[in-house]
């Protein structure tokens, strides 16, 4: 089996390629990444898989990349997004065009050269929040970000593209992903590697948004059941059932690098900063799949990988692109 990942050389992404070659040692996969701030080849350096493994240097939402990928691919997997939040509510026009205008050229690639099966990352957040029970695969769009309405756009053009012209799509809709190469602006990373430079961490209010976790291990085994056994025009949540606060979660990982409260710095709230998420995933469960990785194990095993790897996230967070944008973002109240 040939795959095309898009965002290849992203967080998610590389963790999914990683899996893939190293569980099917007969399959391939073809990475189209742009190569943005998020976007790092340093996250595949180890891969030594031969004529296995090729990676493009291209754009989802240009259509002559997108063609130069996709030629004699059995599968495309969708991991290309612009999914910062924060950055969304600085700067929309971007999600817009990647989650958007990018989903709709694959798309289109999808009809061209009649790929047998395309398959859309996307989150939890495009259902909005929810302030008890679960969202589940039927629950309406209800987006409060510029990041989630563009996932909701891709999200819509998927279904619009499988019932008008029967294209063969499968969309999954995740809870907050962690582990491994995840740049360091969301909040695990960036909490631990501040916590590691003996810095304190920025939290929203009070730390009361609620929000439900998955091991990029776990996620990446999910999606290789649904690329397997999935069906086609079918939405698959993808969750833990597991919930926590923001403020739990940052006394964790202080337990955890031996630091106390007086690490925590209160800044301004997010703007629509959404309450709470959690998910019912039984489809995804019908197939055969469960979380395997507890939380608190989840995290120590991130956190050890943070410790191990200073070269690989010092050289991101020393960048002045980086600084600048944190200096930005988190207001002290």
């Amino acid at each position: 089996m040939k795959l095309l990942i898009t965002g290849g050389a992203g967080f998610m992404g590389s963790n999914f390629i990683h899996y893939i070659l190293n569980k099917y040692p007969e399959y391939e996969i073809v990475n189209l990444d742009k190569l943005t701030y998020a976007g790092n080849l340093d996250n595949l350096e180890d891969i030594q898989v031969g004529n296995r493994y090729t990676f493009i240097k291209g754009d989802i939402t240009n259509p002559q990349d997108v063609e130069k990928a996709v030629k004699g691919v059995d599968v495309i997997i969708n991991y290309a997004a612009e999914t910062h939040v924060d950055r969304s509510i600085m700067e929309a026009r971007d999600f817009a065009s990647t989650d958007v205008i990018g989903t709709l050229t694959l798309l289109q690639a999808v009809q061209k050269f009649k790929v047998p099966k395309y398959i859309q990352i996307s989150t939890d957040e495009v259902f909005g929040s929810i302030e008890e029970g679960e969202f589940s695969e039927t629950s309406p769009f209800m987006p409060n970000s510029p990041y989630s309405a563009s996932k909701a756009g891709g999200d819509h053009m998927c279904r619009a593209f499988n019932k008008t012209y029967g294209t063969p799509v499968i969309i999954t809709h995740s809870c907050n992903f962690y582990g491994p190469y995840q740049y360091p602006e969301k909040i695990i990373p960036l909490f631990v590697t501040n916590l590691i430079q003996d810095k304190k961490v920025p939290l929203y209010g009070e730390g009361r948004n609620i929000r439900e976790w998955i091991y990029t291990e776990d996620h990446c085994r999910a999606i290789d059941i649904i690329l397997h056994r999935g069906e086609i025009g079918k939405v698959y949540n993808i969750g833990t059932g597991k919930q926590i606060s923001n403020l739990e979660l940052t006394k964790i990982i202080l337990d955890e690098l031996n630091k106390d409260n007086s690490y925590i710095k209160k800044v301004k709230d997010r703007a629509g900063h959404d309450f709470r998420y959690a998910l019912s995933f039984e489809p995804l469960k019908s197939l055969g799949w469960v979380p395997e990785i507890d939380f608190k194990d989840g995290i120590k095993k991130t956190i050890s990988w943070y410790q191990s790897n200073e070269a690989w996230w010092k050289k991101l967070v020393e960048k002045k692109e980086h600084t600048d944008y944190i200096q930005k973002q988190y207001q002290e109240r």
